[in-house]
């Protein structure tokens, strides 16, 4: 196993394999361009033919889905990439599966900036300086994919405080498609209620969240934001080459395609 962030990395002793830029063909890629993605398919069409794997799985990022919209040329480039790979795959006989861990959706104002609540501040306002903690499921260290802005958050209180004025306060805010408990969220979702806060908020369609405006370096952020988290990205594709015999009564999720693709092929 390797990274293409780190492939000029990768070592026999480390990952298995070495000299990957070789193998694949292709220079170290860019973190923050479709070539990631390409070379990750690249590595897989080298890998299936030279190695055979029994088992095989790609993950790309998701850089071009958030700067580029459906049908726009960048997105066409890259679904053309994409679905050369596919047939390449395809022609070495074996099954594949493909899915995405969520969709996404234009999350910004007419005027092209993000359209943001900053619910850090809000709480602030409302309880007290530090006295609630945000905590955006979304922040990682590629803010120029998305600035660490995404539709769900989840908040943390004082021990012993009353989260039901707080839930009706949110839901009376623009832009809050859920105010849920713990208890109604990880149900619904089903999460772990001990790695959750006290309340769940999923913003509409186009609303994303952030802590504090003042922690948000949007300086990555060269096109109108296109994020997700909400309930409105929850729709992804399954795509299987082969016939498959699933459980009519059961539909299927993304994390079943590895259940699929083992068992439920013809």
């Amino acid at each position: 196993a390797f990274s293409a962030e780190k492939a000029d990395q990768a070592t026999v002793a480390n990952n298995g394999i070495g000299d990957v830029l070789a193998f694949v063909g292709k220079a170290l890629p860019e973190v923050y361009s479709a070539d990631l993605s390409e070379f990750v398919f690249a590595a897989g069409v080298k890998l299936l033919r030279n190695f055979h794997p029994d088992l095989m799985y790609l993950s790309t990022t998701d850089y071009v889905q958030h700067k580029a919209a459906p049908g726009t040329e960048n997105a066409n480039a890259f679904y053309a990439m994409f679905d050369r790979y596919v047939g390449l795959l395809e022609a070495e006989g074996c099954v594949l599966a493909i899915t995405a861990d969520h969709g996404m959706n234009d999350k910004h104002k007419a005027d092209g900036s993000p359209d943001v609540m900053y619910l850090q501040d809000v709480f602030d306002e409302w309880m007290g300086q530090g006295k609630a903690r945000v905590i955006l499921p979304i922040t990682d260290p590629y803010v120029a994919h998305h600035g660490a802005l995404g539709s769900f958050a989840t908040i943390y209180l004082p021990q012993g405080t009353d989260a039901q004025p707080l839930m009706a306060r949110l839901r009376a805010l623009e832009g809050i498609e859920l105010a849920l408990s713990n208890e109604q969220a990880c149900e619904r979702f089903e999460l772990p209620p001990d790695r959750v806060g006290d309340i769940v908020v999923l913003g509409t369609r186009h609303k994303v969240f952030g802590t504090s405006a003042k922690r948000h370096d949007l300086s990555g952020l060269k096109e109108p934001l296109r994020s997700h988290g909400g309930l409105t990205e929850q729709t992804v594709p399954l795509l299987v080459n082969r016939k498959v015999n699933w459980p009519k009564e059961r539909e299927p999720r993304n994390f079943d395609i590895f259940a699929i693709a083992l068992n439920h092929v013809a």
